[in-house]
């Protein structure tokens, strides 16, 4: 059987990888397993392969608890569709997103394509290079409670102006100007009274 060596790369920290064996018969969910036994991230959340080209544009989708508009529109899913389906090429490439609601996003790609080795347990991680960054989904790491952001609210001083301007005040405020223009009218440019 042909083992496949994929090298999976953070997006945003190409220094971070993994290599990993994987039998040419497993399934895209053994992969996603894999990933995520070695960087330690849940692997029970919304994910997806895309088979992608050499500038990893995004093509055909292989989805894990895919939504119901992405059921309804055919997604294939990662328990059911083997790797081999998609090994057109020696140098195969997946855009893998993580956990789309605080999403990572890897490049994976085929570097090799092996002999199956007697003894050896398949998928393997055959090389783990850097710590995988923290992840704040994996984690269940609310960015923000939404109780504290009310509390916040409570605190702000309430006033009965309207954009800084007490309504009454403003009207006081045209009653002098009348009265200043009344006593204007009374007198001349000079400042005296007219005598007409």
């Amino acid at each position: 059987m042909a083992i496949y060596r994929f090298r999976v790369t953070f997006e945003d920290y190409e220094d971070i990888y993994r290599e990993i064996d994987m039998p040419s018969r497993g399934t895209f969910l053994e992969l996603h397993e894999a990933i995520h036994r070695s960087t330690g991230y849940r692997s029970d959340v919304s994910s997806s392969f895309y088979v992608s080209n050499d500038q990893w544009k995004k093509g055909t989708e292989i989805a894990l608890l895919p939504t119901e508009r992405k059921i309804s529109d055919g997604v294939l899913k990662m328990e059911d569709i083997r790797l081999s389906k998609f090994i057109d090429d020696p140098h195969q490439k997946f855009y893998y997103v993580y956990n789309f609601d605080r999403p990572y996003d890897f490049h994976v790609e085929l570097i090799k394509i092996l002999k199956e080795e007697e003894g050896k347990e398949y998928p393997l991680i055959s090389k783990s290079v850097g710590e995988a960054p923290k992840n704040m989904g994996a984690a269940n790491f609310p960015l923000s409670s939404g109780v504290d952001d009310e509390d916040d609210e409570d605190d702000v001083p309430t006033d009965d102006t309207e954009y800084g301007v007490d309504e009454e005040e403003e009207f006081d405020m045209f009653d002098d100007e009348e009265e200043e223009s009344d006593e204007e009218s009374k007198q001349g440019s000079n400042g005296f009274e007219d005598e007409y």
